[in-house]
């Protein structure tokens, strides 16, 4: 991968994260008064701000330590979403059947992680490519295959099974993931507000693509 460091952003920094998915959607109003809404990305793309969960002279010097070490936006790093690093809700553990990732044709060995968002009316599908390490379960048809059965690439989220799948059996994945991001600047703005105190004022990461 290009100008991307595979390491992660401190987790105890991540918690105080704002930010979520963003969509880029042009919107042409009609003289009818009616709209035409058309997108511009093919899925969405994540921004967050954790500058407010920097509060001390430690966070401070871990942070910049980071951002040096990345050189700005230059390198790329592991960001762990609060709020939708697992292939279930938060609250739960991976298993086995949580997310489709395609069906067998007798011959097909090599599946792409993905997490599908939607409901009855539609949804979106978002290649995973960080999965994190030993948190992958597949499972084929109904039955669940033992860690000896398949390969993981934590680098492309690609798995590999050791033997394809029959003809129209699902194959289904859980796991837990993390989101290649980089900075969104190349400053780093601090405040000193009190002795052994401090913040930065903002610190934007957005999403890339591997």
């Amino acid at each position: 991968m290009t100008a991307f460091h595979n390491i992660s952003f401190p987790l105890k920094l991540a918690r105080g994260a704002v930010g979520g998915p963003e969509r880029v959607t042009e919107v042409v109003a009609l003289a009818n008064g009616r709209e035409v809404r058309n997108t511009c990305l093919s899925r969405s793309r994540r921004r967050w701000d954790v500058g407010s969960a920097i509060r001390n002279l430690d966070d401070l010097a871990e942070i910049t330590a980071f951002f040096e070490a990345r050189l700005g936006r230059l390198h790329g790093f592991r960001f762990r979403d609060p709020a939708d690093h697992k292939s279930c809700r938060p609250s739960q553990m991976p298993g086995p059947f949580d997310q489709l990732l395609g069906i067998g044709t007798g011959s097909q060995k090599v599946f792409q992680l993905q997490k599908t968002y939607g409901d009855a009316a539609g949804s979106s599908v978002r290649p995973i490519h960080l999965p994190g390490l030993g948190t992958v379960r597949v499972g084929i048809g109904t039955t669940e295959l033992p860690a000896s059965a398949f390969s993981v690439d934590t680098q492309t989220g690609l798995i590999t099974l050791s033997t394809a799948p029959a003809a129209g059996q699902s194959v289904r994945a859980g796991f837990s993931f993390d989101t290649p991001v980089r900075f969104d600047s190349d400053r780093l703005d601090i405040a000193h507000d009190a002795f052994e105190a401090g913040r930065v004022i903002s610190l934007a990461l957005v999403e890339i693509l591997l």
